[in-house]
């Protein structure tokens, strides 16, 4: 297996990782600052992200029922849970640690799945993809100029960056994930002990390397709304006199 796949795929999901914990805390920032009241400012902050947790919720929902545990009402509504805010809810019905799993799994398959059609559809980012996972950075910065002049780019970017912050599982999601990280994990250690073939092994290295090319996509996505978050914090700090402490 290729281990600079691997470093790369490994790398590119913790900036994701990080990415996200830094938009979700900021955005909430902003949106209090706008408002200055907290409940207000809940809602303020969960709108730009309602498509994804549309789709997030929606795609447990349908998971939950195609492995036959029953569901309860979808919401979408915003909901303060101490020092967090509950983006969106669905109850399912509790089953044994693999199906709980593939439940709680399905947002991310689903962003995912989402992310590929935005890229190819709307932003034409199949080029860029493509030169990322072969290592070919000159064409990688072609295909980025590209994407910028595609039609209704920021329109498409929007919808990237909503469904990318908040595709992720969240802490009630990973309820049985150490199953399936301990099963990988075997999985992973069998091939790279006992050389399991060298066909096996480069399709969990090509693998890896679009799933490493569609984490580092998705973190470019992220990084201009990480600069308008930035600005719109700095700017509303400055108006009111005030700054957001963040834990």
């Amino acid at each position: 297996m290729d281990i600079y796949a691997l470093l790369w795929f490994a790398a590119a999901l913790g900036v994701l990782l990080r990415l996200e914990r830094w938009i979700h805390q900021h955005l909430q920032g902003v949106a209090l600052l706008t408002v200055g009241d907290r409940e207000v400012a809940v809602w303020l902050y969960a709108l730009p992200l309602l498509p994804g947790v549309v789709l997030h919720e929606l795609s447990h929902a349908l998971a939950a029922y195609l492995l036959g545990a029953r569901v309860g009402r979808v919401s979408v509504l915003p909901v303060r849970q101490g020092d967090r805010i509950q983006l969106g809810f669905v109850p399912v019905e509790r089953t044994g640690p693999l199906r709980t799993a593939l439940i709680g799994l399905a947002p991310l398959l689903a962003g995912c799945l989402a992310l590929v059609l935005i890229g190819h559809l709307g932003l034409g980012l199949g080029p860029l993809g493509a030169a990322l996972a072969t290592g070919d950075w000159r064409g990688a910065w072609e295909g980025l100029f590209r994407t910028l002049r595609a039609r209704d780019a920021a329109v498409w970017a929007y919808l990237a960056f909503a469904v990318s912050n908040t595709m992720l599982p969240s802490r009630s999601d990973m309820r049985a994930w150490p199953v399936l990280a301990l099963f990988f994990a075997l999985v992973v250690g069998l091939v790279l002990l006992l050389d399991l073939g060298p066909a096996l092994a480069a399709s969990l290295s090509a693998t890896l390397r679009w799933l490493a090319a569609a984490c580092t996509l998705t973190a470019l996505v992220d990084l201009p709304f990480v600069l308008l978050i930035f600005l719109l914090e700095r700017v509303l700090g400055r108006l009111k006199g005030v700054r957001v402490e963040y834990r």
